[in-house]
This record gives C-alpha cells, structure tokens and sequence, in this order.
C-alpha cells in the first residue's frame, strides 16, 4: 500500500474528553488516539463524536490504540458508516504509521484486533506492508 506517512497532530474535543490525535490518510481518512485501558474503553460512545467531528466533514475512521511492547499495539476501530468493525486493514496500517511516528513502537508492529492480528511494516518514505489472514464472513444472492 501506497502512504507517504504525512500526518497531523490534532486535539480533539469528544464529548467531556480531549484526545490528542495523529490523523492520517493511507487512502482513506483515519484518526489514531493513543488510549490506556482500550479493551474497556466506551468506543460506542467517542466513536461517533470523532466520527462526525467538525474538522472532518467527509467524517473519518476512528482508531483507539493501546501500546502493549515495542512491537505491538490494541486496537479498535470505529468505521465511518459501520460503527466498530471487528478489524480494518487500513485502520491497522494507519495506527501502525502513527505509532511508529510517535515513537512508542518500533516497525514491524503487531496490531491486534478483536477479529485477529495484523503484522504491518513501514519505514519514512517507503510503502506500508500489511500481512495477516483474510476471512469469509458473509456469502449472499442478491436478486436484481
């Protein structure tokens, strides 16, 4: 995947908190809050406010990440227009560029997800490679 790691560093005021964001496009917009306590954290709550922020209005991708080690974070993600997914690959690849910029992980990182782990390697000014498994989770007929 193409993404040249620019980034932004933006406070966000959600509802009764301020996050400190990096937001980043890797194709799509995405806005990466680095949290403690992730797996508890009410996302059903700040995803929608970060979602439809002012500062985004074509709305954004919502990743709340907790750094485990120097090479892994937690993540969950709020997508814009589905609410939290169980994994993104953009959103992974995202939070992994903004991790490493912020330099509280080192590439490549493990990013796990409630749906699985994504292993993802970026350096500055190369291409992001993202590897991990690829589901069925839906098969359907549509009759038209």
């Amino acid at each position: 995947m193409k993404g040249s790691g620019e980034a932004v560093s933006v406070d966000i005021q959600a509802g009764d908190r301020t996050f400190t964001s990096t937001c980043l496009s890797v194709g799509n917009p995405h806005c990466v809050s680095v949290i403690e306590g992730v797996d508890v954290f009410p996302l059903e709550t700040y995803g929608p406010l970060i979602e439809n922020h002012d500062l985004f209005p074509n709305r954004v991708n919502a990743e709340f990440i907790e750094p485990i080690d120097q090479h892994t974070i937690r993540m969950r993600v709020w997508e814009r227009g589905a609410h939290e997914t169980a994994a993104c690959g953009t959103g992974a690849c995202a939070a992994s560029v903004a991790a490493v910029r912020l330099k509280i992980v080192e590439t490549p990182v493990t990013v796990k997800l409630n749906g699985g782990d994504l292993e993802v390697d970026w350096l500055p000014g190369e291409e992001i490679f993202m590897t991990g498994p690829a589901v069925e989770v839906f098969e359907g007929d549509v009759e038209v």
